[in-house]
């Protein structure tokens, strides 16, 4: 934690309580544990809307909270399961109503590497993550599945890292909206 040593039942400890995500590290042995979610404040916040927006194509409405679902590339937890097109559709068609009535804006899905979204074809419109620009702020790590970040107006963030379940983007919202 912290880039400092645990022992392996202090790590396992911490695991189990899912506020942390264990991300393998240089050496096969070892793992890292990162907090899964990071608050905090983009400095040049008209900068960054202006390259989201422009390059998603997709219309925000500045005034109300962005939700941002980046997928990072093809891994084992987001290559695995069995989900068919329906259950997929079913998954984000609630993820997008109740963010919808949480008054923010509908999500933007970006990725960093395409391969793996094959699933998503017809479904979702993904994006390339412009410059790179979401990872380089929010997403410092292949977090295993997917992440997400919601930005309030003001530029305050909450990002969370790994596989998520709705109710976890409808809470930053809630979070970030305070």
């Amino acid at each position: 934690i912290d880039n400092k040593k645990i022992s392996k039942s202090k790590f396992r400890q911490k695991r189990s309580t899912n506020k942390y995500l264990d991300i393998q590290i240089d050496s096969l042995n070892q793992k890292k544990l990162i907090e899964r979610t990071k608050t905090g404040k983009i400095d040049k916040i008209e900068v960054y809307r202006s390259l989201i927006s422009n390059k998603s194509s997709e219309k925000l409405d500045f005034s109300k909270p962005v939700v941002i679902v980046y997928y990072p590339g093809k891994d084992p937890c987001n290559s695995s399961g069995l989900q068919s097109k329906e259950s997929i559709q079913n998954w984000y068609s609630n993820l997008e109503d109740g963010i919808q009535q949480l008054n923010a804006n509908a999500p933007i899905y970006l990725y960093k590497v395409k391969d793996g979204l094959e699933k998503y074809e017809g479904l979702l419109d993904w994006h390339k993550d412009p410059d790179g620009i979401t990872e380089k702020l929010f997403f410092n790590n292949h977090y295993p599945c997917s992440s997400f970040v919601v930005i309030s107006p003001n530029g305050n963030y909450l990002s969370y890292f790994g596989e998520f379940g709705k109710e976890y983007v409808w809470n930053a919202i809630n979070i970030v909206s305070e």
